[in-house]
């Protein structure tokens, strides 16, 4: 990994670099944990926190300025947060986030990612736009939808005579 040594004093110096926190979840697996773990301990700025359920890291996310994420899931949840995302790997299997302009593939380089998110960080213009450019994974409003066809559905007249049958029928 050998990537933290980027990060020391990188954005103290930054306009509100000082207050740079990093929240890591870390990996149940401990083979992952056993690289981090010596490689962030006393690293200042960092919180290394267990993993997160649903809720709490929905809230965590919707709390964090920037993400930055290998994960194809976070990639997924961060646009509908209007949060930046750097994705760090070369490669993505959602590339929609990247072309909508939400997310940017920075790769494994400590330097570029660093630099990437001094620059989100520092431009507010460069923040915004990536902010801004949209979920290309819906708009929100699926379950809004759902539940109007459902009351529609429901709402509807059913011919007489309708019945059920199949593994699941009552008759």
């Amino acid at each position: 990994m050998n990537g933290c040594a980027a990060w020391d004093g990188r954005w103290s110096g930054s306009p509100g670099g000082g207050d740079v926190e990093i929240v890591l979840p870390l990996h149940k697996s401990p083979a992952v944990r056993d690289v981090l773990l010596p490689e962030l301990d006393g690293h200042q700025g960092v919180s290394l926190v267990e993993p997160l359920g649903y809720l709490d890291f929905a809230a965590t996310l919707a709390e964090c300025d920037l993400v930055l994420t290998d994960s194809g899931g976070i990639q997924e949840e961060a646009p509908s947060l209007s949060k930046p995302s750097l994705v760090l790997r070369t490669t993505t299997e959602r590339p929609e986030a990247v072309e909508a302009g939400s997310a940017r593939l920075v790769g494994t380089d400590p330097d570029t990612i660093v630099a990437w998110a001094e620059k989100l960080l520092d431009d507010p213009v460069e923040y915004r736009r990536m902010a801004s450019a949209g979920n290309p994974f819906g708009d929100g409003r699926a379950a809004r939808r759902i539940l109007d066809q459902l009351a529609e559905d429901f709402a509807a007249d059913v011919p007489v005579g309708l019945t059920a049958s199949g593994p699941y029928s009552t008759a």
